[in-house]
């Protein structure tokens, strides 16, 4: 497969291979992994505008409403039996009560679609009445699902620091939410519409991931691409 971004030969349904086990990267930041029928999502982050409005900051707050949007959509294209969260679903605990009438029925529909697993966070560490169960992390397969990340254990996948790569190829610069693993350590992009992103080479990811056999897999418009670490600069 061509490490070139935005290659438009490429075809075939892209395979992120992880600790022995297939999983399908979704342009949407979601992870399908086929064999347990199960999408695996980070750092929904719902509610935060409303959270930032209540703060006095009055931003649109529409993000929740594109962001179960979404997660529907990739919920019925996969056909997925289970739903795991992998923390920070609400921007703050209180964000469970402010779901509009509309959000929180979609929501109630989408738990009924599927098994939900919701795992705690930092930003929403506490138990909800949302339908589906609430979790500190979950083994699944023979891999830990958990939010934050950890050095010196295997076969973990989190989310919480937002991964971003930055590349540049043929003169053109281009930054975009990434999945990022080097076979022991698997971190999600952030699925959230209002989300940022960070940078792999920055401070926050010193020490997690062991370069030789690191893999990058970018997000495009219309699918996900592999990226060689060679590629990816600071900034």
């Amino acid at each position: 497969m061509s490490q070139v971004l935005y290659q438009a030969e490429i075809t075939e349904t892209p395979i992120l291979r992880f600790a022995g086990q297939n999983f399908e990267p979704l342009p949407s930041g979601a992870l399908y992994w086929h064999a347990q029928q199960t999408l695996l999502v980070a750092d929904l982050h719902l509610e935060k505008m409303s959270s930032f409005a209540r703060r006095g900051q009055m931003l649109p707050p529409y993000d929740t409403g594109m962001t179960l949007a979404r997660l529907e959509a990739d919920i019925r294209r996969t056909g997925a039996q289970r739903l795991v969260s992998l923390g920070d679903s609400f921007h703050r605990d209180e964000g469970t009560t402010t779901l509009s009438e509309v959000d929180r029925a979609r929501l109630d529909n989408m738990t009924g679609l599927a098994e939900w697993l919701w795992l705690s966070g930092n930003h929403d560490p506490r138990p909800h009445a949302l339908g589906g169960q609430c979790l500190s992390q979950v083994e699944l397969g023979g891999l830990m699902l958990t939010h934050e990340p950890q050095r010196g254990v295997t076969g973990l996948v989190a989310g919480h620091l937002h991964p971003a790569a930055h590349i540049h190829i043929e003169g053109r610069s281009t930054r975009r939410p990434c999945f990022v693993h080097d076979n022991r350590l698997l971190i999600l992009p952030a699925y959230g519409a209002s989300t940022g992103s960070i940078n792999i080479l920055s401070p926050a990811f010193f020490g997690l991931f062991h370069w030789p056999g690191l893999e990058v897999t970018m997000l495009g418009k219309d699918r996900t691409y592999p990226v060689s670490p060679k590629r990816l600069v600071r900034g």
